[in-house]
């Protein structure tokens, strides 16, 4: 009779086996849906965080307000070209498509690096020779002086001018700027003027510091011409070459003891 009893209850357990195996199969598969929900959920939620975010950066409130102000104010310092390069995180973690900051595949790499570098040039000539010495400016530039034949510090202030200069200043200048306050004031022919116009005037604020009025001067009128050639052509590439291409000109100048010679080229 026990045994009777034992075969029994192992038959019924043989016959309940599979149900009950389904049973925690149903179970193990109903809680990976959840898992998988939840998965789905907290990536929903992650993108909506990131999208308002992303809002916020564009806008102008508080968060893009600051953003504003830390991209423009940071500049070169404490390593140059930090404030170009906060630009284009902006310009990610914001959303913002890259041509609107002046980042357009140009129709010829090499016709837009001759063009900027020979306007660059030639650019620079004509304000050391025509333009400063008529606002009266001293023919020595006394806050680079010291690169005057000086083979040590052309390493440094090469790559100042080309990644701080022509890279970093572009992007906040012309690029991050023109998008930020396009969206305030429109993309009229007028609103384009007084952007150009508003645009120099900080560029020229930037160069105080180190360069005090000449400086400011100098960069009001190149801020201006830059910033002209950025609105007619949507394009960042050739303003980033001349501006380089009138820096390194410029250093040649100072580094070769040149700046007096040019500067009375045609006033004597």
């Amino acid at each position: 009779m026990a045994q009777d009893g034992i075969l029994q209850r192992a038959l019924r357990l043989g016959a309940d086996g599979p149900d009950r195996g389904a049973e925690w199969d149903r179970h193990r598969a109903h809680g990976g849906e959840h898992l998988a929900g939840h998965a789905d959920a907290g990536t929903t939620i992650e993108r909506l965080a990131e999208s308002r975010v992303a809002a916020q950066l564009r806008g102008f409130g508080p968060l893009g307000i600051l953003a504003l102000l830390v991209v423009t104010l940071v500049g070169n310092y404490p390593v140059a070209p930090l404030g170009g390069i906060l630009a284009l995180l902006w310009v990610r973690w914001s959303r913002t498509p890259w041509r609107e900051i002046g980042f357009v595949r140009p129709r010829s790499w090499t016709r837009d690096l001759a063009v900027g570098i020979a306007f660059g040039m030639a650019f620079k000539l004509l304000m050391k020779a025509v333009v400063m010495p008529l606002f009266g400016t001293p023919p020595i530039n006394p806050a680079y002086h010291y690169l005057t034949g000086n083979p040590a510090a052309l390493p440094g202030a090469v790559y100042l001018l080309i990644a701080g200069g022509g890279f970093g200043e572009e992007v906040v200048f012309r690029g991050f700027l023109f998008e930020r306050f396009g969206k305030l004031f429109g993309s009229s022919v007028g609103a384009m003027a007084g952007i150009v116009l508003l645009t120099a005037g900080l560029f020229a604020l930037a160069h105080y510091p180190d360069q005090g009025l000449p400086g400011v001067e100098q960069a009001a009128i190149t801020g201006l011409a830059f910033g002209t050639i950025f609105a007619v052509t949507g394009r960042i590439w050739i303003p980033m070459f001349a501006h380089a291409a009138f820096d390194l000109t410029a250093l040649a100048f100072i580094y070769w003891n040149l700046e007096s010679a040019v500067a009375h080229l045609i006033f004597r």
